[in-house]
Formats: structure tokens, sequence, C-alpha cells
């Protein structure tokens, strides 16, 4: 059965995902919950959103697991992200903009899926200092944080990557790493043999954090077709409230000016903030850094839409019908058809490098990284 889905935009779910099975270190599950307490919700209220709270998911924690040194704690982190999706699908399917409020990064994957049952092709930004390229074979010790990227692209870890029954849940050429600052040589050695792409911080910096952002989203269609926006907050360089920081990032007004322009984007499907760690935020500082960027980016995002679309409501793609099924009704404008057997349509055969349904080639000659 067709559902009509009518975006309202000025509307936001909050959903949060208290989980840090796949970062071998506590602290990340508390994020949703101090996220809430430094005035997230009134300040995107304050800012003109209507915010629906759908409360958290059940809590996972790392536990030794010397059984499994490639890919540790599996169980906990597959339970976070099967919690996840289906409400992820609740929020898509309300109309309002996700706002998933992680822990560690491992929820991309249900955030991914759970757009994915509206939307066939889903591209991603994925805004972090380190790219989630390790595999079980690659990683020096075992965290499944550091694979998301490669479980996103179908690689890596055999019950990650089935979580989606036909992987990749992300094309490649429709995913962007971008603010990279950090490598290791196995993953230098995957983006090489690779058409993820690769944004580094230095590159961003050189040709600046806004036109930067706009190569990555017209590079993986996102001005006409959904995405998702992943953000891990040590993206940010000397950023203390994560377990990873480090100098290699962007500057805060430069994370804040590429967040702007992918926020400003009409087909931006959902949002998720990970790796802000509350153990290693004493004074609640880092809370208020990344409340005030949610609060600064999505305030501008709502005051382009309603200049775009006045009525409060914004185009949504339009599903290509599955082969063999009754064609669904033209979207109006503002409206998203769907059905639920858009998931069931095998893509194996689609081509690597093929852009999404609609839209226009790469010109020859064209790669992903900038500076080049």
């Amino acid at each position: 059965m067709a559902v009509k889905i009518v975006r309202r935009i000025n509307q936001i779910a909050l959903l949060g995902a208290p989980t840090s099975a796949a970062a071998l270190s506590p602290g990340h599950e508390g994020a949703p919950a101090a996220l809430r307490a430094a005035g997230l919700m009134e300040r995107l209220q304050a800012v003109g959103y209507e915010v629906t709270d759908l409360g958290d998911d059940p809590p996972q924690l790392p536990k030794p697991d010397d059984e499994s040194p490639r890919a540790r704690n599996l169980p906990g982190v597959i339970a976070a992200i099967e919690a996840l999706k289906p409400r992820v699908e609740q929020a898509v399917k309300s109309a309002a903009l996700p706002l998933i409020l992680s822990g560690d990064r491992s929820v991309a994957l249900a955030t991914v899926a759970g757009v994915r049952r509206y939307f066939r092709d889903v591209g991603m930004i994925y805004f972090e200092r380190t790219p989630g390229l390790q595999t079980p074979a690659t990683t020096p010790n075992g965290r499944v944080d550091g694979m998301v990227v490669s479980h996103l692209a179908g690689h890596g870890a055999a019950e990650m990557v089935r979580f989606w029954g036909e992987p990749p849940l992300v094309r490649e050429h429709v995913l962007a790493l971008f603010g990279l600052g950090n490598l290791s040589p196995a993953e230098e050695e995957a983006l090489r043999h690779s058409p993820l792409r690769s944004y580094p911080a230095a590159d961003v910096r050189r040709m600046g954090a806004a036109a930067a952002a706009q190569a990555a989203i017209e590079r993986i269609h996102g001005t006409n077709h959904a995405f998702v926006l992943h953000l891990g907050v040590d993206a940010i360089a000397d950023f203390q409230a994560t377990d990873d920081p480090g100098t290699e990032g962007l500057p805060l007004e430069d994370v804040r000016a590429s967040l702007e322009v992918f926020a400003k984007q009409p087909h931006l499907a959902a949002i998720e903030v990970c790796a802000y760690n509350p153990a290693k935020d004493s004074n609640g500082s880092g809370a208020k850094i990344i409340v005030e960027l949610l609060a600064d980016i999505l305030g501008k995002r709502l005051e382009a839409l309603q200049a775009a679309a006045p009525g409060a409501t914004v185009d949504a793609p339009a599903q290509t019908p599955v082969e063999n099924e009754p064609a669904l009704p033209a979207a109006a404008p503002g409206e998203a058809w769907s059905s639920e057997s858009l998931e069931e349509k095998d893509e194996s055969t689609e081509a690597a490098d093929e852009p999404p349904r609609d839209e226009a080639q790469e010109a020859p000659g064209e790669s992903g990284e900038l500076g080049s």
C-alpha cells in the first residue's frame, strides 16, 4: 500500500540512541540525555520548530569481548541499530525531520535503513575527522565504531552488512567523507581504490568551507535527491568532549559554515549527531557548543525553506515505481509517495557508478577530491 508523506519543514522528531557498544568506551550512552539537559529542545523551539521527543532506545554499553577481537561487542551494536531503525521509519513517516542523538557512530546503519523505507537511493554526508573505513581485517583494536563507512558500503563484519538485506545501504558514489583529518595507512589504501568522495579538512580549509560543502552536496546529488547528514563532533578541531580529540579537524566556524550548506538542502532526510561523550565534559561546555551549533544551522534551514516554500511544506523526491507494481500518483509539491515494496527490488544489477535516477551524469574526468 502506498504511503503519502507531506513533509512539514517546521517539525523535528528527536530520537535518542544511547549506545557506546561499538566505541569500547563508556560514556557515549549518556549523550542524548546530556544534550537534552543542555536545552536542545528549548533552543530548537526558540528558532521556530515544533519538536516531538520520541524518547530513547534501551541503552547499550560496551562489554569485554575477548572472543571476538576483530569486531567486538557485535550483539550490543546490532541490538542498538535494530531498536533505532523502526523509530527512524516512524519519524520519517510523521513528516518531521528526524534528529538522532547518539553515542557511538554505529547507529548510522539504522538511520539510513530507516530513511530507505521511504526513499530508494539515499546518499550520505559523513562529516567526521576519521573515515570509518576499518574492517575486521584491518582494525587495530576491534572497534566496530571505526568500521561504519565500510559497513554502510557493504564491506566488513558479516553480521553488520547483513543488517540490510540487500547491501550496500549507501552506494559509494553517493557517500561523501567530509572533513577528514586522521587516516590510518589501511584507510588511505582503501580510499585509493574506492569511488567514495573524499574531502579532507586541509582541502576544505583551502577551498573555503561553504564552497567545499556545496561541492560535496553536488557530487552526491544531494541537491535533488534524499541524503542523510552524519556529524561526528570530533570533526571539530580541539573539541575535548569526545574519545578522540585532535587538531586535524576543522575550526568550529568552518564546521558551522559547512553544516549550514548541508542543512539548507530541501532533500535532507535525517541528521544524526555522534561521538559526544558527556563523561569527558564535566562542565557541560561541550554540550552547549553542540546545542548552539544545531540551533544555529537548523534555524537557518528553516528560514531558507520557508522563503522557498511559504506554505510550510517542501518538495520531496518522488519514488520510481517498483517493476511490475502499479505506478504511484505523481507527487505534488511537499509530498513524497512511497511503497513498502520499495525495499524489495534487487539493485545489484545497477552500475556501481550510476547516479540516482533522474539525475545527470558527472562530467568526464571529475573526481570526489578537492584540490586535485
